[in-house]
Protein backbone atom coordinates (compact mmCIF):
# COMPACT_ATOMS: atom_id res chain seq x y z
CA UNK A 1 0.00 0.00 0.00
CA UNK A 2 2.92 2.64 0.86
CA UNK A 3 4.29 1.83 -2.87
CA UNK A 4 0.82 2.78 -4.53
CA UNK A 5 0.58 5.94 -2.29
CA UNK A 6 3.66 6.87 -3.39
CA UNK A 7 3.10 5.88 -6.85
CA UNK A 8 -0.04 8.05 -7.27
CA UNK A 9 1.16 11.08 -5.31
CA UNK A 10 3.30 12.08 -8.84
CA UNK A 11 1.05 11.68 -10.53
CA UNK A 12 -1.75 13.79 -9.31
CA UNK A 13 1.44 16.31 -8.72
CA UNK A 14 1.96 15.99 -12.51
CA UNK A 15 -1.71 16.45 -13.56
CA UNK A 16 -1.60 19.74 -11.46
CA UNK A 17 1.59 20.88 -13.17
CA UNK A 18 0.06 19.83 -16.69
CA UNK A 19 -3.22 21.93 -16.25
CA UNK A 20 -0.97 24.92 -14.94
CA UNK A 21 0.99 24.72 -17.89
CA UNK A 22 -1.30 24.42 -20.82
CA UNK A 23 -3.74 27.07 -18.63
CA UNK A 24 -0.79 29.88 -18.28
CA UNK A 25 1.12 29.38 -21.01
CA UNK A 26 -1.05 28.85 -23.54
CA UNK A 27 -2.98 31.69 -22.41
CA UNK A 28 -0.06 33.68 -22.17
CA UNK A 29 1.23 33.10 -25.68
CA UNK A 30 -1.03 36.13 -26.64
CA UNK A 31 1.13 38.76 -24.59
CA UNK A 32 3.90 37.02 -25.70
CA UNK A 33 3.35 37.70 -29.39
CA UNK A 34 2.28 41.08 -28.44
CA UNK A 35 5.91 42.12 -27.33
CA UNK A 36 7.41 40.18 -30.06
CA UNK A 37 5.33 42.43 -32.46
CA UNK A 38 7.45 45.32 -30.91
CA UNK A 39 10.41 44.30 -33.02
CA UNK A 40 9.06 41.49 -35.55
CA UNK A 41 6.82 41.62 -38.42
CA UNK A 42 4.07 38.88 -37.87
CA UNK A 43 5.29 36.47 -40.36
CA UNK A 44 9.14 36.62 -39.33
CA UNK A 45 7.58 35.59 -36.04
CA UNK A 46 5.67 32.66 -37.44
CA UNK A 47 7.62 31.25 -39.48
CA UNK A 48 10.56 31.37 -37.29
CA UNK A 49 9.00 29.91 -34.91
CA UNK A 50 7.10 27.05 -36.59
CA UNK A 51 10.26 26.11 -38.37
CA UNK A 52 11.94 26.08 -34.99
CA UNK A 53 9.38 24.36 -32.91
CA UNK A 54 8.63 21.59 -35.79
CA UNK A 55 12.30 20.98 -36.21
CA UNK A 56 12.94 20.59 -32.62
CA UNK A 57 9.68 18.45 -32.25
CA UNK A 58 10.71 15.83 -35.15
CA UNK A 59 14.48 15.79 -34.24
CA UNK A 60 13.21 14.29 -30.33
CA UNK A 61 10.69 11.51 -32.40
CA UNK A 62 13.58 10.58 -34.28
CA UNK A 63 16.07 10.19 -31.00
CA UNK A 64 12.83 8.49 -29.54
CA UNK A 65 12.66 5.99 -32.69
CA UNK A 66 9.35 6.71 -32.38
CA UNK A 67 7.38 6.54 -36.07
CA UNK A 68 7.36 9.56 -38.18
CA UNK A 69 7.60 9.22 -41.60
CA UNK A 70 4.37 9.43 -43.20
CA UNK A 71 2.77 8.35 -46.70
CA UNK A 72 2.76 10.98 -49.54
CA UNK A 73 -0.98 10.77 -49.04
CA UNK A 74 -0.60 11.18 -45.09
CA UNK A 75 2.26 14.04 -46.33
CA UNK A 76 -0.17 15.66 -48.06
CA UNK A 77 -2.88 15.58 -45.72
CA UNK A 78 -0.30 17.16 -42.73
CA UNK A 79 0.53 19.70 -45.20
CA UNK A 80 -3.21 20.95 -45.69
CA UNK A 81 -3.74 20.49 -42.00
CA UNK A 82 -0.64 22.49 -41.11
CA UNK A 83 -1.32 25.30 -43.47
CA UNK A 84 -5.13 25.76 -42.60
CA UNK A 85 -4.11 25.89 -38.88
CA UNK A 86 -0.84 27.51 -38.69
CA UNK A 87 -0.44 29.22 -41.86
CA UNK A 88 -3.57 30.87 -41.78
CA UNK A 89 -5.32 30.47 -38.43
CA UNK A 90 -2.37 31.45 -35.97
CA UNK A 91 -0.66 33.68 -38.32
CA UNK A 92 -4.46 35.29 -38.32
CA UNK A 93 -3.44 35.82 -34.50
CA UNK A 94 -0.65 37.60 -34.88
CA UNK A 95 -1.42 39.86 -37.75
CA UNK A 96 -4.27 40.86 -35.71
CA UNK A 97 -2.78 41.94 -32.59
CA UNK A 98 -1.53 44.82 -34.48
CA UNK A 99 -4.51 46.46 -34.44
CA UNK A 100 -6.19 44.60 -31.95
CA UNK A 101 -5.84 44.01 -28.05
CA UNK A 102 -4.28 40.81 -26.49
CA UNK A 103 -7.48 40.37 -24.89
CA UNK A 104 -9.68 40.56 -27.56
CA UNK A 105 -8.04 38.40 -29.76
CA UNK A 106 -8.33 35.57 -27.54
CA UNK A 107 -11.74 36.03 -26.77
CA UNK A 108 -11.97 36.43 -30.61
CA UNK A 109 -10.21 32.80 -30.98
CA UNK A 110 -12.27 31.14 -28.34
CA UNK A 111 -15.33 31.12 -30.80
CA UNK A 112 -13.22 28.00 -32.62
CA UNK A 113 -15.86 25.42 -30.50
CA UNK A 114 -18.56 27.39 -32.06
CA UNK A 115 -17.11 27.04 -35.75
CA UNK A 116 -16.15 23.54 -34.94
CA UNK A 117 -19.83 22.62 -33.54
CA UNK A 118 -21.48 24.20 -36.36
CA UNK A 119 -19.53 22.61 -39.28
CA UNK A 120 -19.44 19.16 -37.65
CA UNK A 121 -23.46 19.64 -38.13
CA UNK A 122 -23.35 20.29 -41.85
CA UNK A 123 -20.86 17.63 -42.48
CA UNK A 124 -21.67 13.93 -43.99
CA UNK A 125 -21.96 11.68 -41.01
CA UNK A 126 -21.09 14.57 -38.76
CA UNK A 127 -21.68 14.90 -35.05
CA UNK A 128 -25.04 16.11 -34.21
CA UNK A 129 -25.82 18.89 -32.02
CA UNK A 130 -28.13 19.02 -28.72
CA UNK A 131 -30.24 21.88 -27.73
CA UNK A 132 -27.88 23.09 -25.07
CA UNK A 133 -25.05 23.33 -27.99
CA UNK A 134 -27.62 25.17 -30.02
CA UNK A 135 -28.42 27.40 -27.44
CA UNK A 136 -24.41 27.82 -26.28
CA UNK A 137 -23.90 28.81 -30.20
CA UNK A 138 -26.80 31.36 -30.28
CA UNK A 139 -24.96 33.02 -27.24
CA UNK A 140 -21.56 32.82 -28.84
CA UNK A 141 -23.12 34.45 -31.56
CA UNK A 142 -24.44 37.24 -29.51
CA UNK A 143 -21.24 37.44 -27.56
CA UNK A 144 -19.37 38.18 -31.02
CA UNK A 145 -21.82 40.65 -32.05
CA UNK A 146 -20.88 42.50 -28.84
CA UNK A 147 -16.85 42.03 -28.88
CA UNK A 148 -17.43 43.60 -32.79
CA UNK A 149 -19.44 46.65 -31.86
CA UNK A 150 -16.61 48.82 -31.06
CA UNK A 151 -14.54 47.78 -34.07
CA UNK A 152 -17.69 48.55 -36.02
CA UNK A 153 -18.11 52.04 -34.43
CA UNK A 154 -14.49 52.68 -35.23
CA UNK A 155 -14.86 51.66 -38.69
CA UNK A 156 -17.82 54.39 -39.39
CA UNK A 157 -15.95 57.06 -37.75
CA UNK A 158 -13.69 56.42 -40.88
CA UNK A 159 -10.56 53.90 -38.94
CA UNK A 160 -11.71 50.79 -40.31
CA UNK A 161 -8.09 48.63 -39.06
CA UNK A 162 -10.05 47.00 -35.83
CA UNK A 163 -12.84 45.45 -37.83
CA UNK A 164 -10.50 44.34 -40.65
CA UNK A 165 -8.63 42.95 -38.07
CA UNK A 166 -11.91 41.19 -36.37
CA UNK A 167 -12.43 39.95 -40.30
CA UNK A 168 -9.32 38.30 -40.16
CA UNK A 169 -9.44 36.54 -37.07
CA UNK A 170 -12.23 35.04 -37.15
CA UNK A 171 -11.29 34.08 -41.00
CA UNK A 172 -8.27 32.47 -38.92
CA UNK A 173 -10.55 30.75 -36.69
CA UNK A 174 -12.39 29.12 -39.16
CA UNK A 175 -9.36 27.84 -41.09
CA UNK A 176 -8.08 27.00 -37.85
CA UNK A 177 -11.21 24.64 -37.43
CA UNK A 178 -11.72 23.52 -40.35
CA UNK A 179 -8.00 22.04 -40.40
CA UNK A 180 -8.88 20.64 -36.94
CA UNK A 181 -11.83 18.81 -38.51
CA UNK A 182 -9.67 17.60 -41.49
CA UNK A 183 -7.24 16.15 -39.09
CA UNK A 184 -9.82 14.14 -36.82
CA UNK A 185 -11.26 12.57 -39.95
CA UNK A 186 -7.98 11.57 -41.49
CA UNK A 187 -6.23 8.62 -40.50
CA UNK A 188 -2.01 9.15 -40.09
CA UNK A 189 -0.55 6.14 -38.85
CA UNK A 190 2.67 7.79 -37.19
CA UNK A 191 2.86 9.53 -33.41
CA UNK A 192 0.97 12.11 -32.79
CA UNK A 193 3.94 14.28 -31.67
CA UNK A 194 5.71 13.38 -34.88
CA UNK A 195 2.63 14.50 -36.76
CA UNK A 196 2.31 17.69 -35.02
CA UNK A 197 5.92 18.80 -35.84
CA UNK A 198 5.46 18.25 -39.69
CA UNK A 199 2.26 20.42 -39.25
CA UNK A 200 4.37 22.98 -37.18
CA UNK A 201 7.04 22.17 -40.18
CA UNK A 202 4.51 23.20 -42.96
CA UNK A 203 3.11 25.81 -41.42
CA UNK A 204 6.88 27.21 -41.31
CA UNK A 205 7.19 26.90 -44.61
CA UNK A 206 3.62 28.40 -45.69
CA UNK A 207 4.64 31.28 -42.81
CA UNK A 208 7.81 32.10 -44.83
CA UNK A 209 6.03 32.26 -48.04
CA UNK A 210 4.14 34.86 -46.61
CA UNK A 211 6.72 36.86 -45.06
CA UNK A 212 8.41 37.06 -48.53
CA UNK A 213 5.44 38.13 -50.04
CA UNK A 214 4.85 40.61 -46.98
CA UNK A 215 8.91 42.48 -47.54
CA UNK A 216 10.57 39.78 -46.35
CA UNK A 217 12.86 40.50 -42.92
CA UNK A 218 12.51 44.21 -44.05
CA UNK A 219 11.36 45.98 -40.99
CA UNK A 220 12.91 43.50 -37.92
CA UNK A 221 15.19 44.44 -35.29
CA UNK A 222 16.09 41.05 -33.78
CA UNK A 223 16.56 42.83 -30.60
CA UNK A 224 15.64 41.23 -26.46
CA UNK A 225 12.21 41.25 -27.06
CA UNK A 226 12.29 39.83 -30.12
CA UNK A 227 14.69 36.97 -29.17
CA UNK A 228 12.19 36.56 -25.30
CA UNK A 229 9.10 36.58 -27.49
CA UNK A 230 10.34 33.72 -29.59
CA UNK A 231 12.51 31.49 -27.24
CA UNK A 232 9.00 32.10 -24.95
CA UNK A 233 6.67 30.92 -28.09
CA UNK A 234 8.75 28.12 -29.05
CA UNK A 235 10.00 26.09 -25.73
CA UNK A 236 6.66 27.24 -23.20
CA UNK A 237 3.47 27.91 -26.26
CA UNK A 238 4.67 24.84 -28.79
CA UNK A 239 7.00 22.41 -26.97
CA UNK A 240 6.40 21.98 -22.71
CA UNK A 241 2.60 23.37 -24.01
CA UNK A 242 2.10 20.40 -26.41
CA UNK A 243 3.32 17.89 -24.42
CA UNK A 244 1.60 18.73 -21.34
CA UNK A 245 -1.83 18.54 -23.44
CA UNK A 246 -0.86 15.40 -24.49
CA UNK A 247 -0.35 14.56 -21.18
CA UNK A 248 -3.36 15.44 -19.66
CA UNK A 249 -5.40 13.61 -23.06
CA UNK A 250 -3.92 10.23 -21.83
CA UNK A 251 -4.46 10.83 -18.45
CA UNK A 252 -7.46 13.00 -17.66
CA UNK A 253 -11.35 13.00 -18.58
CA UNK A 254 -11.53 14.94 -21.95
CA UNK A 255 -14.23 16.78 -19.85
CA UNK A 256 -11.60 18.53 -17.66
CA UNK A 257 -9.16 19.08 -20.55
CA UNK A 258 -11.67 20.87 -22.75
CA UNK A 259 -11.93 23.70 -19.26
CA UNK A 260 -8.75 25.49 -21.17
CA UNK A 261 -11.04 26.53 -24.20
CA UNK A 262 -12.75 29.17 -21.40
CA UNK A 263 -9.50 29.44 -19.24
CA UNK A 264 -6.96 30.77 -21.51
CA UNK A 265 -8.89 33.54 -22.75
CA UNK A 266 -9.25 34.42 -19.17
CA UNK A 267 -5.71 34.66 -18.66
CA UNK A 268 -4.94 36.30 -21.61
CA UNK A 269 -7.48 39.08 -20.37
CA UNK A 270 -5.62 39.40 -16.97
CA UNK A 271 -2.22 39.49 -18.82
CA UNK A 272 -3.20 42.03 -20.89
CA UNK A 273 -4.60 44.21 -18.15
CA UNK A 274 -1.67 43.87 -15.88
CA UNK A 275 1.21 44.20 -18.45
CA UNK A 276 -0.32 46.07 -21.36
CA UNK A 277 -3.07 48.34 -19.16
CA UNK A 278 -5.65 47.02 -21.35
CA UNK A 279 -9.51 47.59 -20.81
CA UNK A 280 -12.53 46.67 -22.32
CA UNK A 281 -15.97 49.04 -22.72
CA UNK A 282 -19.03 47.65 -21.25
CA UNK A 283 -19.89 45.93 -24.30
CA UNK A 284 -17.21 43.78 -25.08
CA UNK A 285 -17.19 42.40 -20.62
CA UNK A 286 -20.75 41.08 -22.12
CA UNK A 287 -19.19 39.73 -25.45
CA UNK A 288 -16.47 37.97 -22.95
CA UNK A 289 -19.11 36.39 -20.71
CA UNK A 290 -21.27 35.48 -23.29
CA UNK A 291 -18.91 33.53 -25.20
CA UNK A 292 -17.08 31.81 -22.53
CA UNK A 293 -20.68 30.70 -21.45
CA UNK A 294 -21.36 29.45 -25.44
CA UNK A 295 -18.14 27.75 -25.17
CA UNK A 296 -19.20 26.20 -21.82
CA UNK A 297 -22.33 25.24 -23.15
CA UNK A 298 -21.12 23.78 -27.13
CA UNK A 299 -18.22 22.05 -25.24
CA UNK A 300 -20.02 20.51 -22.77
CA UNK A 301 -23.14 19.68 -24.47
CA UNK A 302 -20.66 17.41 -27.57
CA UNK A 303 -19.11 16.14 -24.41
CA UNK A 304 -22.55 14.38 -22.78
CA UNK A 305 -23.19 12.99 -26.44
CA UNK A 306 -19.83 10.63 -26.11
CA UNK A 307 -18.38 13.11 -28.87
CA UNK A 308 -14.65 14.46 -28.37
CA UNK A 309 -14.80 18.19 -29.84
CA UNK A 310 -13.58 18.76 -33.32
CA UNK A 311 -11.11 21.23 -31.67
CA UNK A 312 -9.83 19.04 -28.99
CA UNK A 313 -7.34 17.01 -30.19
CA UNK A 314 -5.35 18.97 -32.40
CA UNK A 315 -5.58 23.12 -30.86
CA UNK A 316 -2.49 22.50 -29.19
CA UNK A 317 -0.49 22.88 -32.74
CA UNK A 318 -0.55 26.75 -33.06
CA UNK A 319 -0.89 29.69 -30.65
CA UNK A 320 -1.77 26.85 -28.28
CA UNK A 321 1.26 25.18 -29.30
Amino acid sequence: MPNASRQASPNRAWILIAFACVYLFWGSTFLAIRYGLEELPPFVIASTRFLLSGSILLAVCAIRGMRMWPSAREFGMLAIIGVLMLGCGNSAILWSELYLSTGLVSLLVASIPLFAALIEVFLPNGEGLPMRGWIGVAIGLIGLAFLVLPGLRHSLQGDSRQIIATAVILGGSFCWTAGSVISRRSTIRISGFAAAGWQMFFGGIFNTGLMFAAGGYHGSHWGLEAWTSLLYLVTFGSLIGYTAYIYLLNNVAVSKVTTYAYVNPVIAVILGAIFLSERFVLVEYIGMASILLAVFLVTGSKLKTGAVPAEVRDIAVGRKS
